[in-house]
């Protein structure tokens, strides 16, 4: 076991965590638009001298690649981390961690729709069991309750955003985007037009203000969230391979909930826990559990229960 090589991914979840207190931090002290897009012009700003001479170099590489750097910004940059921002205002810091834990289940259902992976027995049992998981959480340990009413705007913008960001890493392995730029210049252009996509939302917002406040909040989101926690986990995924680097990504609730208890002082409830490890165990079944099932042997065995 490399024990070094899983800290590079252990730290990035960390890091992401510790956002989404600052995803419930920001709320009421700057607009989810304008942090969203200060974010991303400091991320920017940032990587420009370093990324700036290979883009010259690499332009006609680039160049066919623009428009999926536009569709993985808008995902990854605005749909994604906008509505966390937004979702913040009415949901907890530790329900924020929880939904984000979902994105390995939701990358593995869309790679069985988009890049035609195999229906495993793994999928089938994780996935129902990571749906009751969240129904608990989302009804407070009641799922009765929801028949009446229905789903919070907070759960459904974060369950938006994690099928964003998990559509997110199916696109980049269906084209395979690593293999034909570098890993930063990927990156850097995903930002620019996570920048340009956000432009009218943010000039639609009208309280942009940088204050004292929340300017410790940019700067968080803006560099360790945006620039050193993708650092570390790409480097996780290189050390580690990618599937076992995902795991990690199950420990995104337990960190969330820890820091919040102590920085937010959010109370941590028995649905919390127990939804949450329900999800948890969803997720490793899915990941883990690998028998393919037949299609085929599926149809016949419902036929045949049809004629019985």
């Amino acid at each position: 076991m490399n024990w070094a090589a899983m800290l590079y991914p252990l730290v990035a979840v960390m890091i992401w965590a510790m956002n989404a207190v600052v995803n419930k931090l920001s709320a009421g002290v700057i607009e989810p638009a304008a942090i969203s897009f200060y974010r991303w012009v400091l991320a920017f700003l940032i990587l420009t001298p370093f990324c700036i001479v290979g883009t010259w170099r690499n332009w006609q590489q680039l160049k066919p690649l623009l428009w999926k750097f536009a569709v993985l910004g808008f995902l990854g940059m605005a749909v994604y981390q906008c509505l966390a921002y937004y979702a913040a205002y009415t949901i907890s810091a530790t329900m924020i961690g929880i939904f984000l834990s979902l994105t390995p289940l939701l990358t593995i259902i869309l790679s069985l729709l988009i890049l035609r992976t195999p229906l495993t027995v793994g999928l089938l049992v994780g996935s129902g069991l990571s749906f009751f998981g969240i129904t608990w959480l989302i009804s407070g340990g009641n799922p009765a309750i929801l028949l009446d009413i229905g789903i919070g705007k907070g759960e459904l913008m974060m369950l938006i955003a994690a099928s964003a960001y998990a559509l997110y890493g199916v696109l980049t392995m269906k084209w395979k985007i690593q293999a034909q730029v570098s890993t930063w210049q990927s990156l850097y252009w995903q930002v620019i037009f996570g920048v340009l996509i956000l432009v009218p939302l943010f000039a639609m917002t009208d309280n942009v203000a940088i204050t004292r406040e929340n300017v410790n909040l940019i700067l968080f989101a803006g560099i360790p969230a945006s620039i050193i926690a993708p650092f570390l986990w790409l480097q996780g995924v290189a050390r580690l391979g990618a599937s076992k680097t995902s795991l990690f990504m199950n420990l995104s609730p337990l960190f969330t909930a820890i820091i919040s208890i102590l920085f937010l002082h959010e109370s941590l409830e028995p649905y919390h826990i127990i939804g949450g490890a329900i999800c948890l165990i969803g997720v490793i079944i899915a990941q883990r559990v690998n028998k393919v099932v037949s299609l085929e042997a599926l149809r016949k065995r419902a036929n045949k229960k049809a004629f019985e």
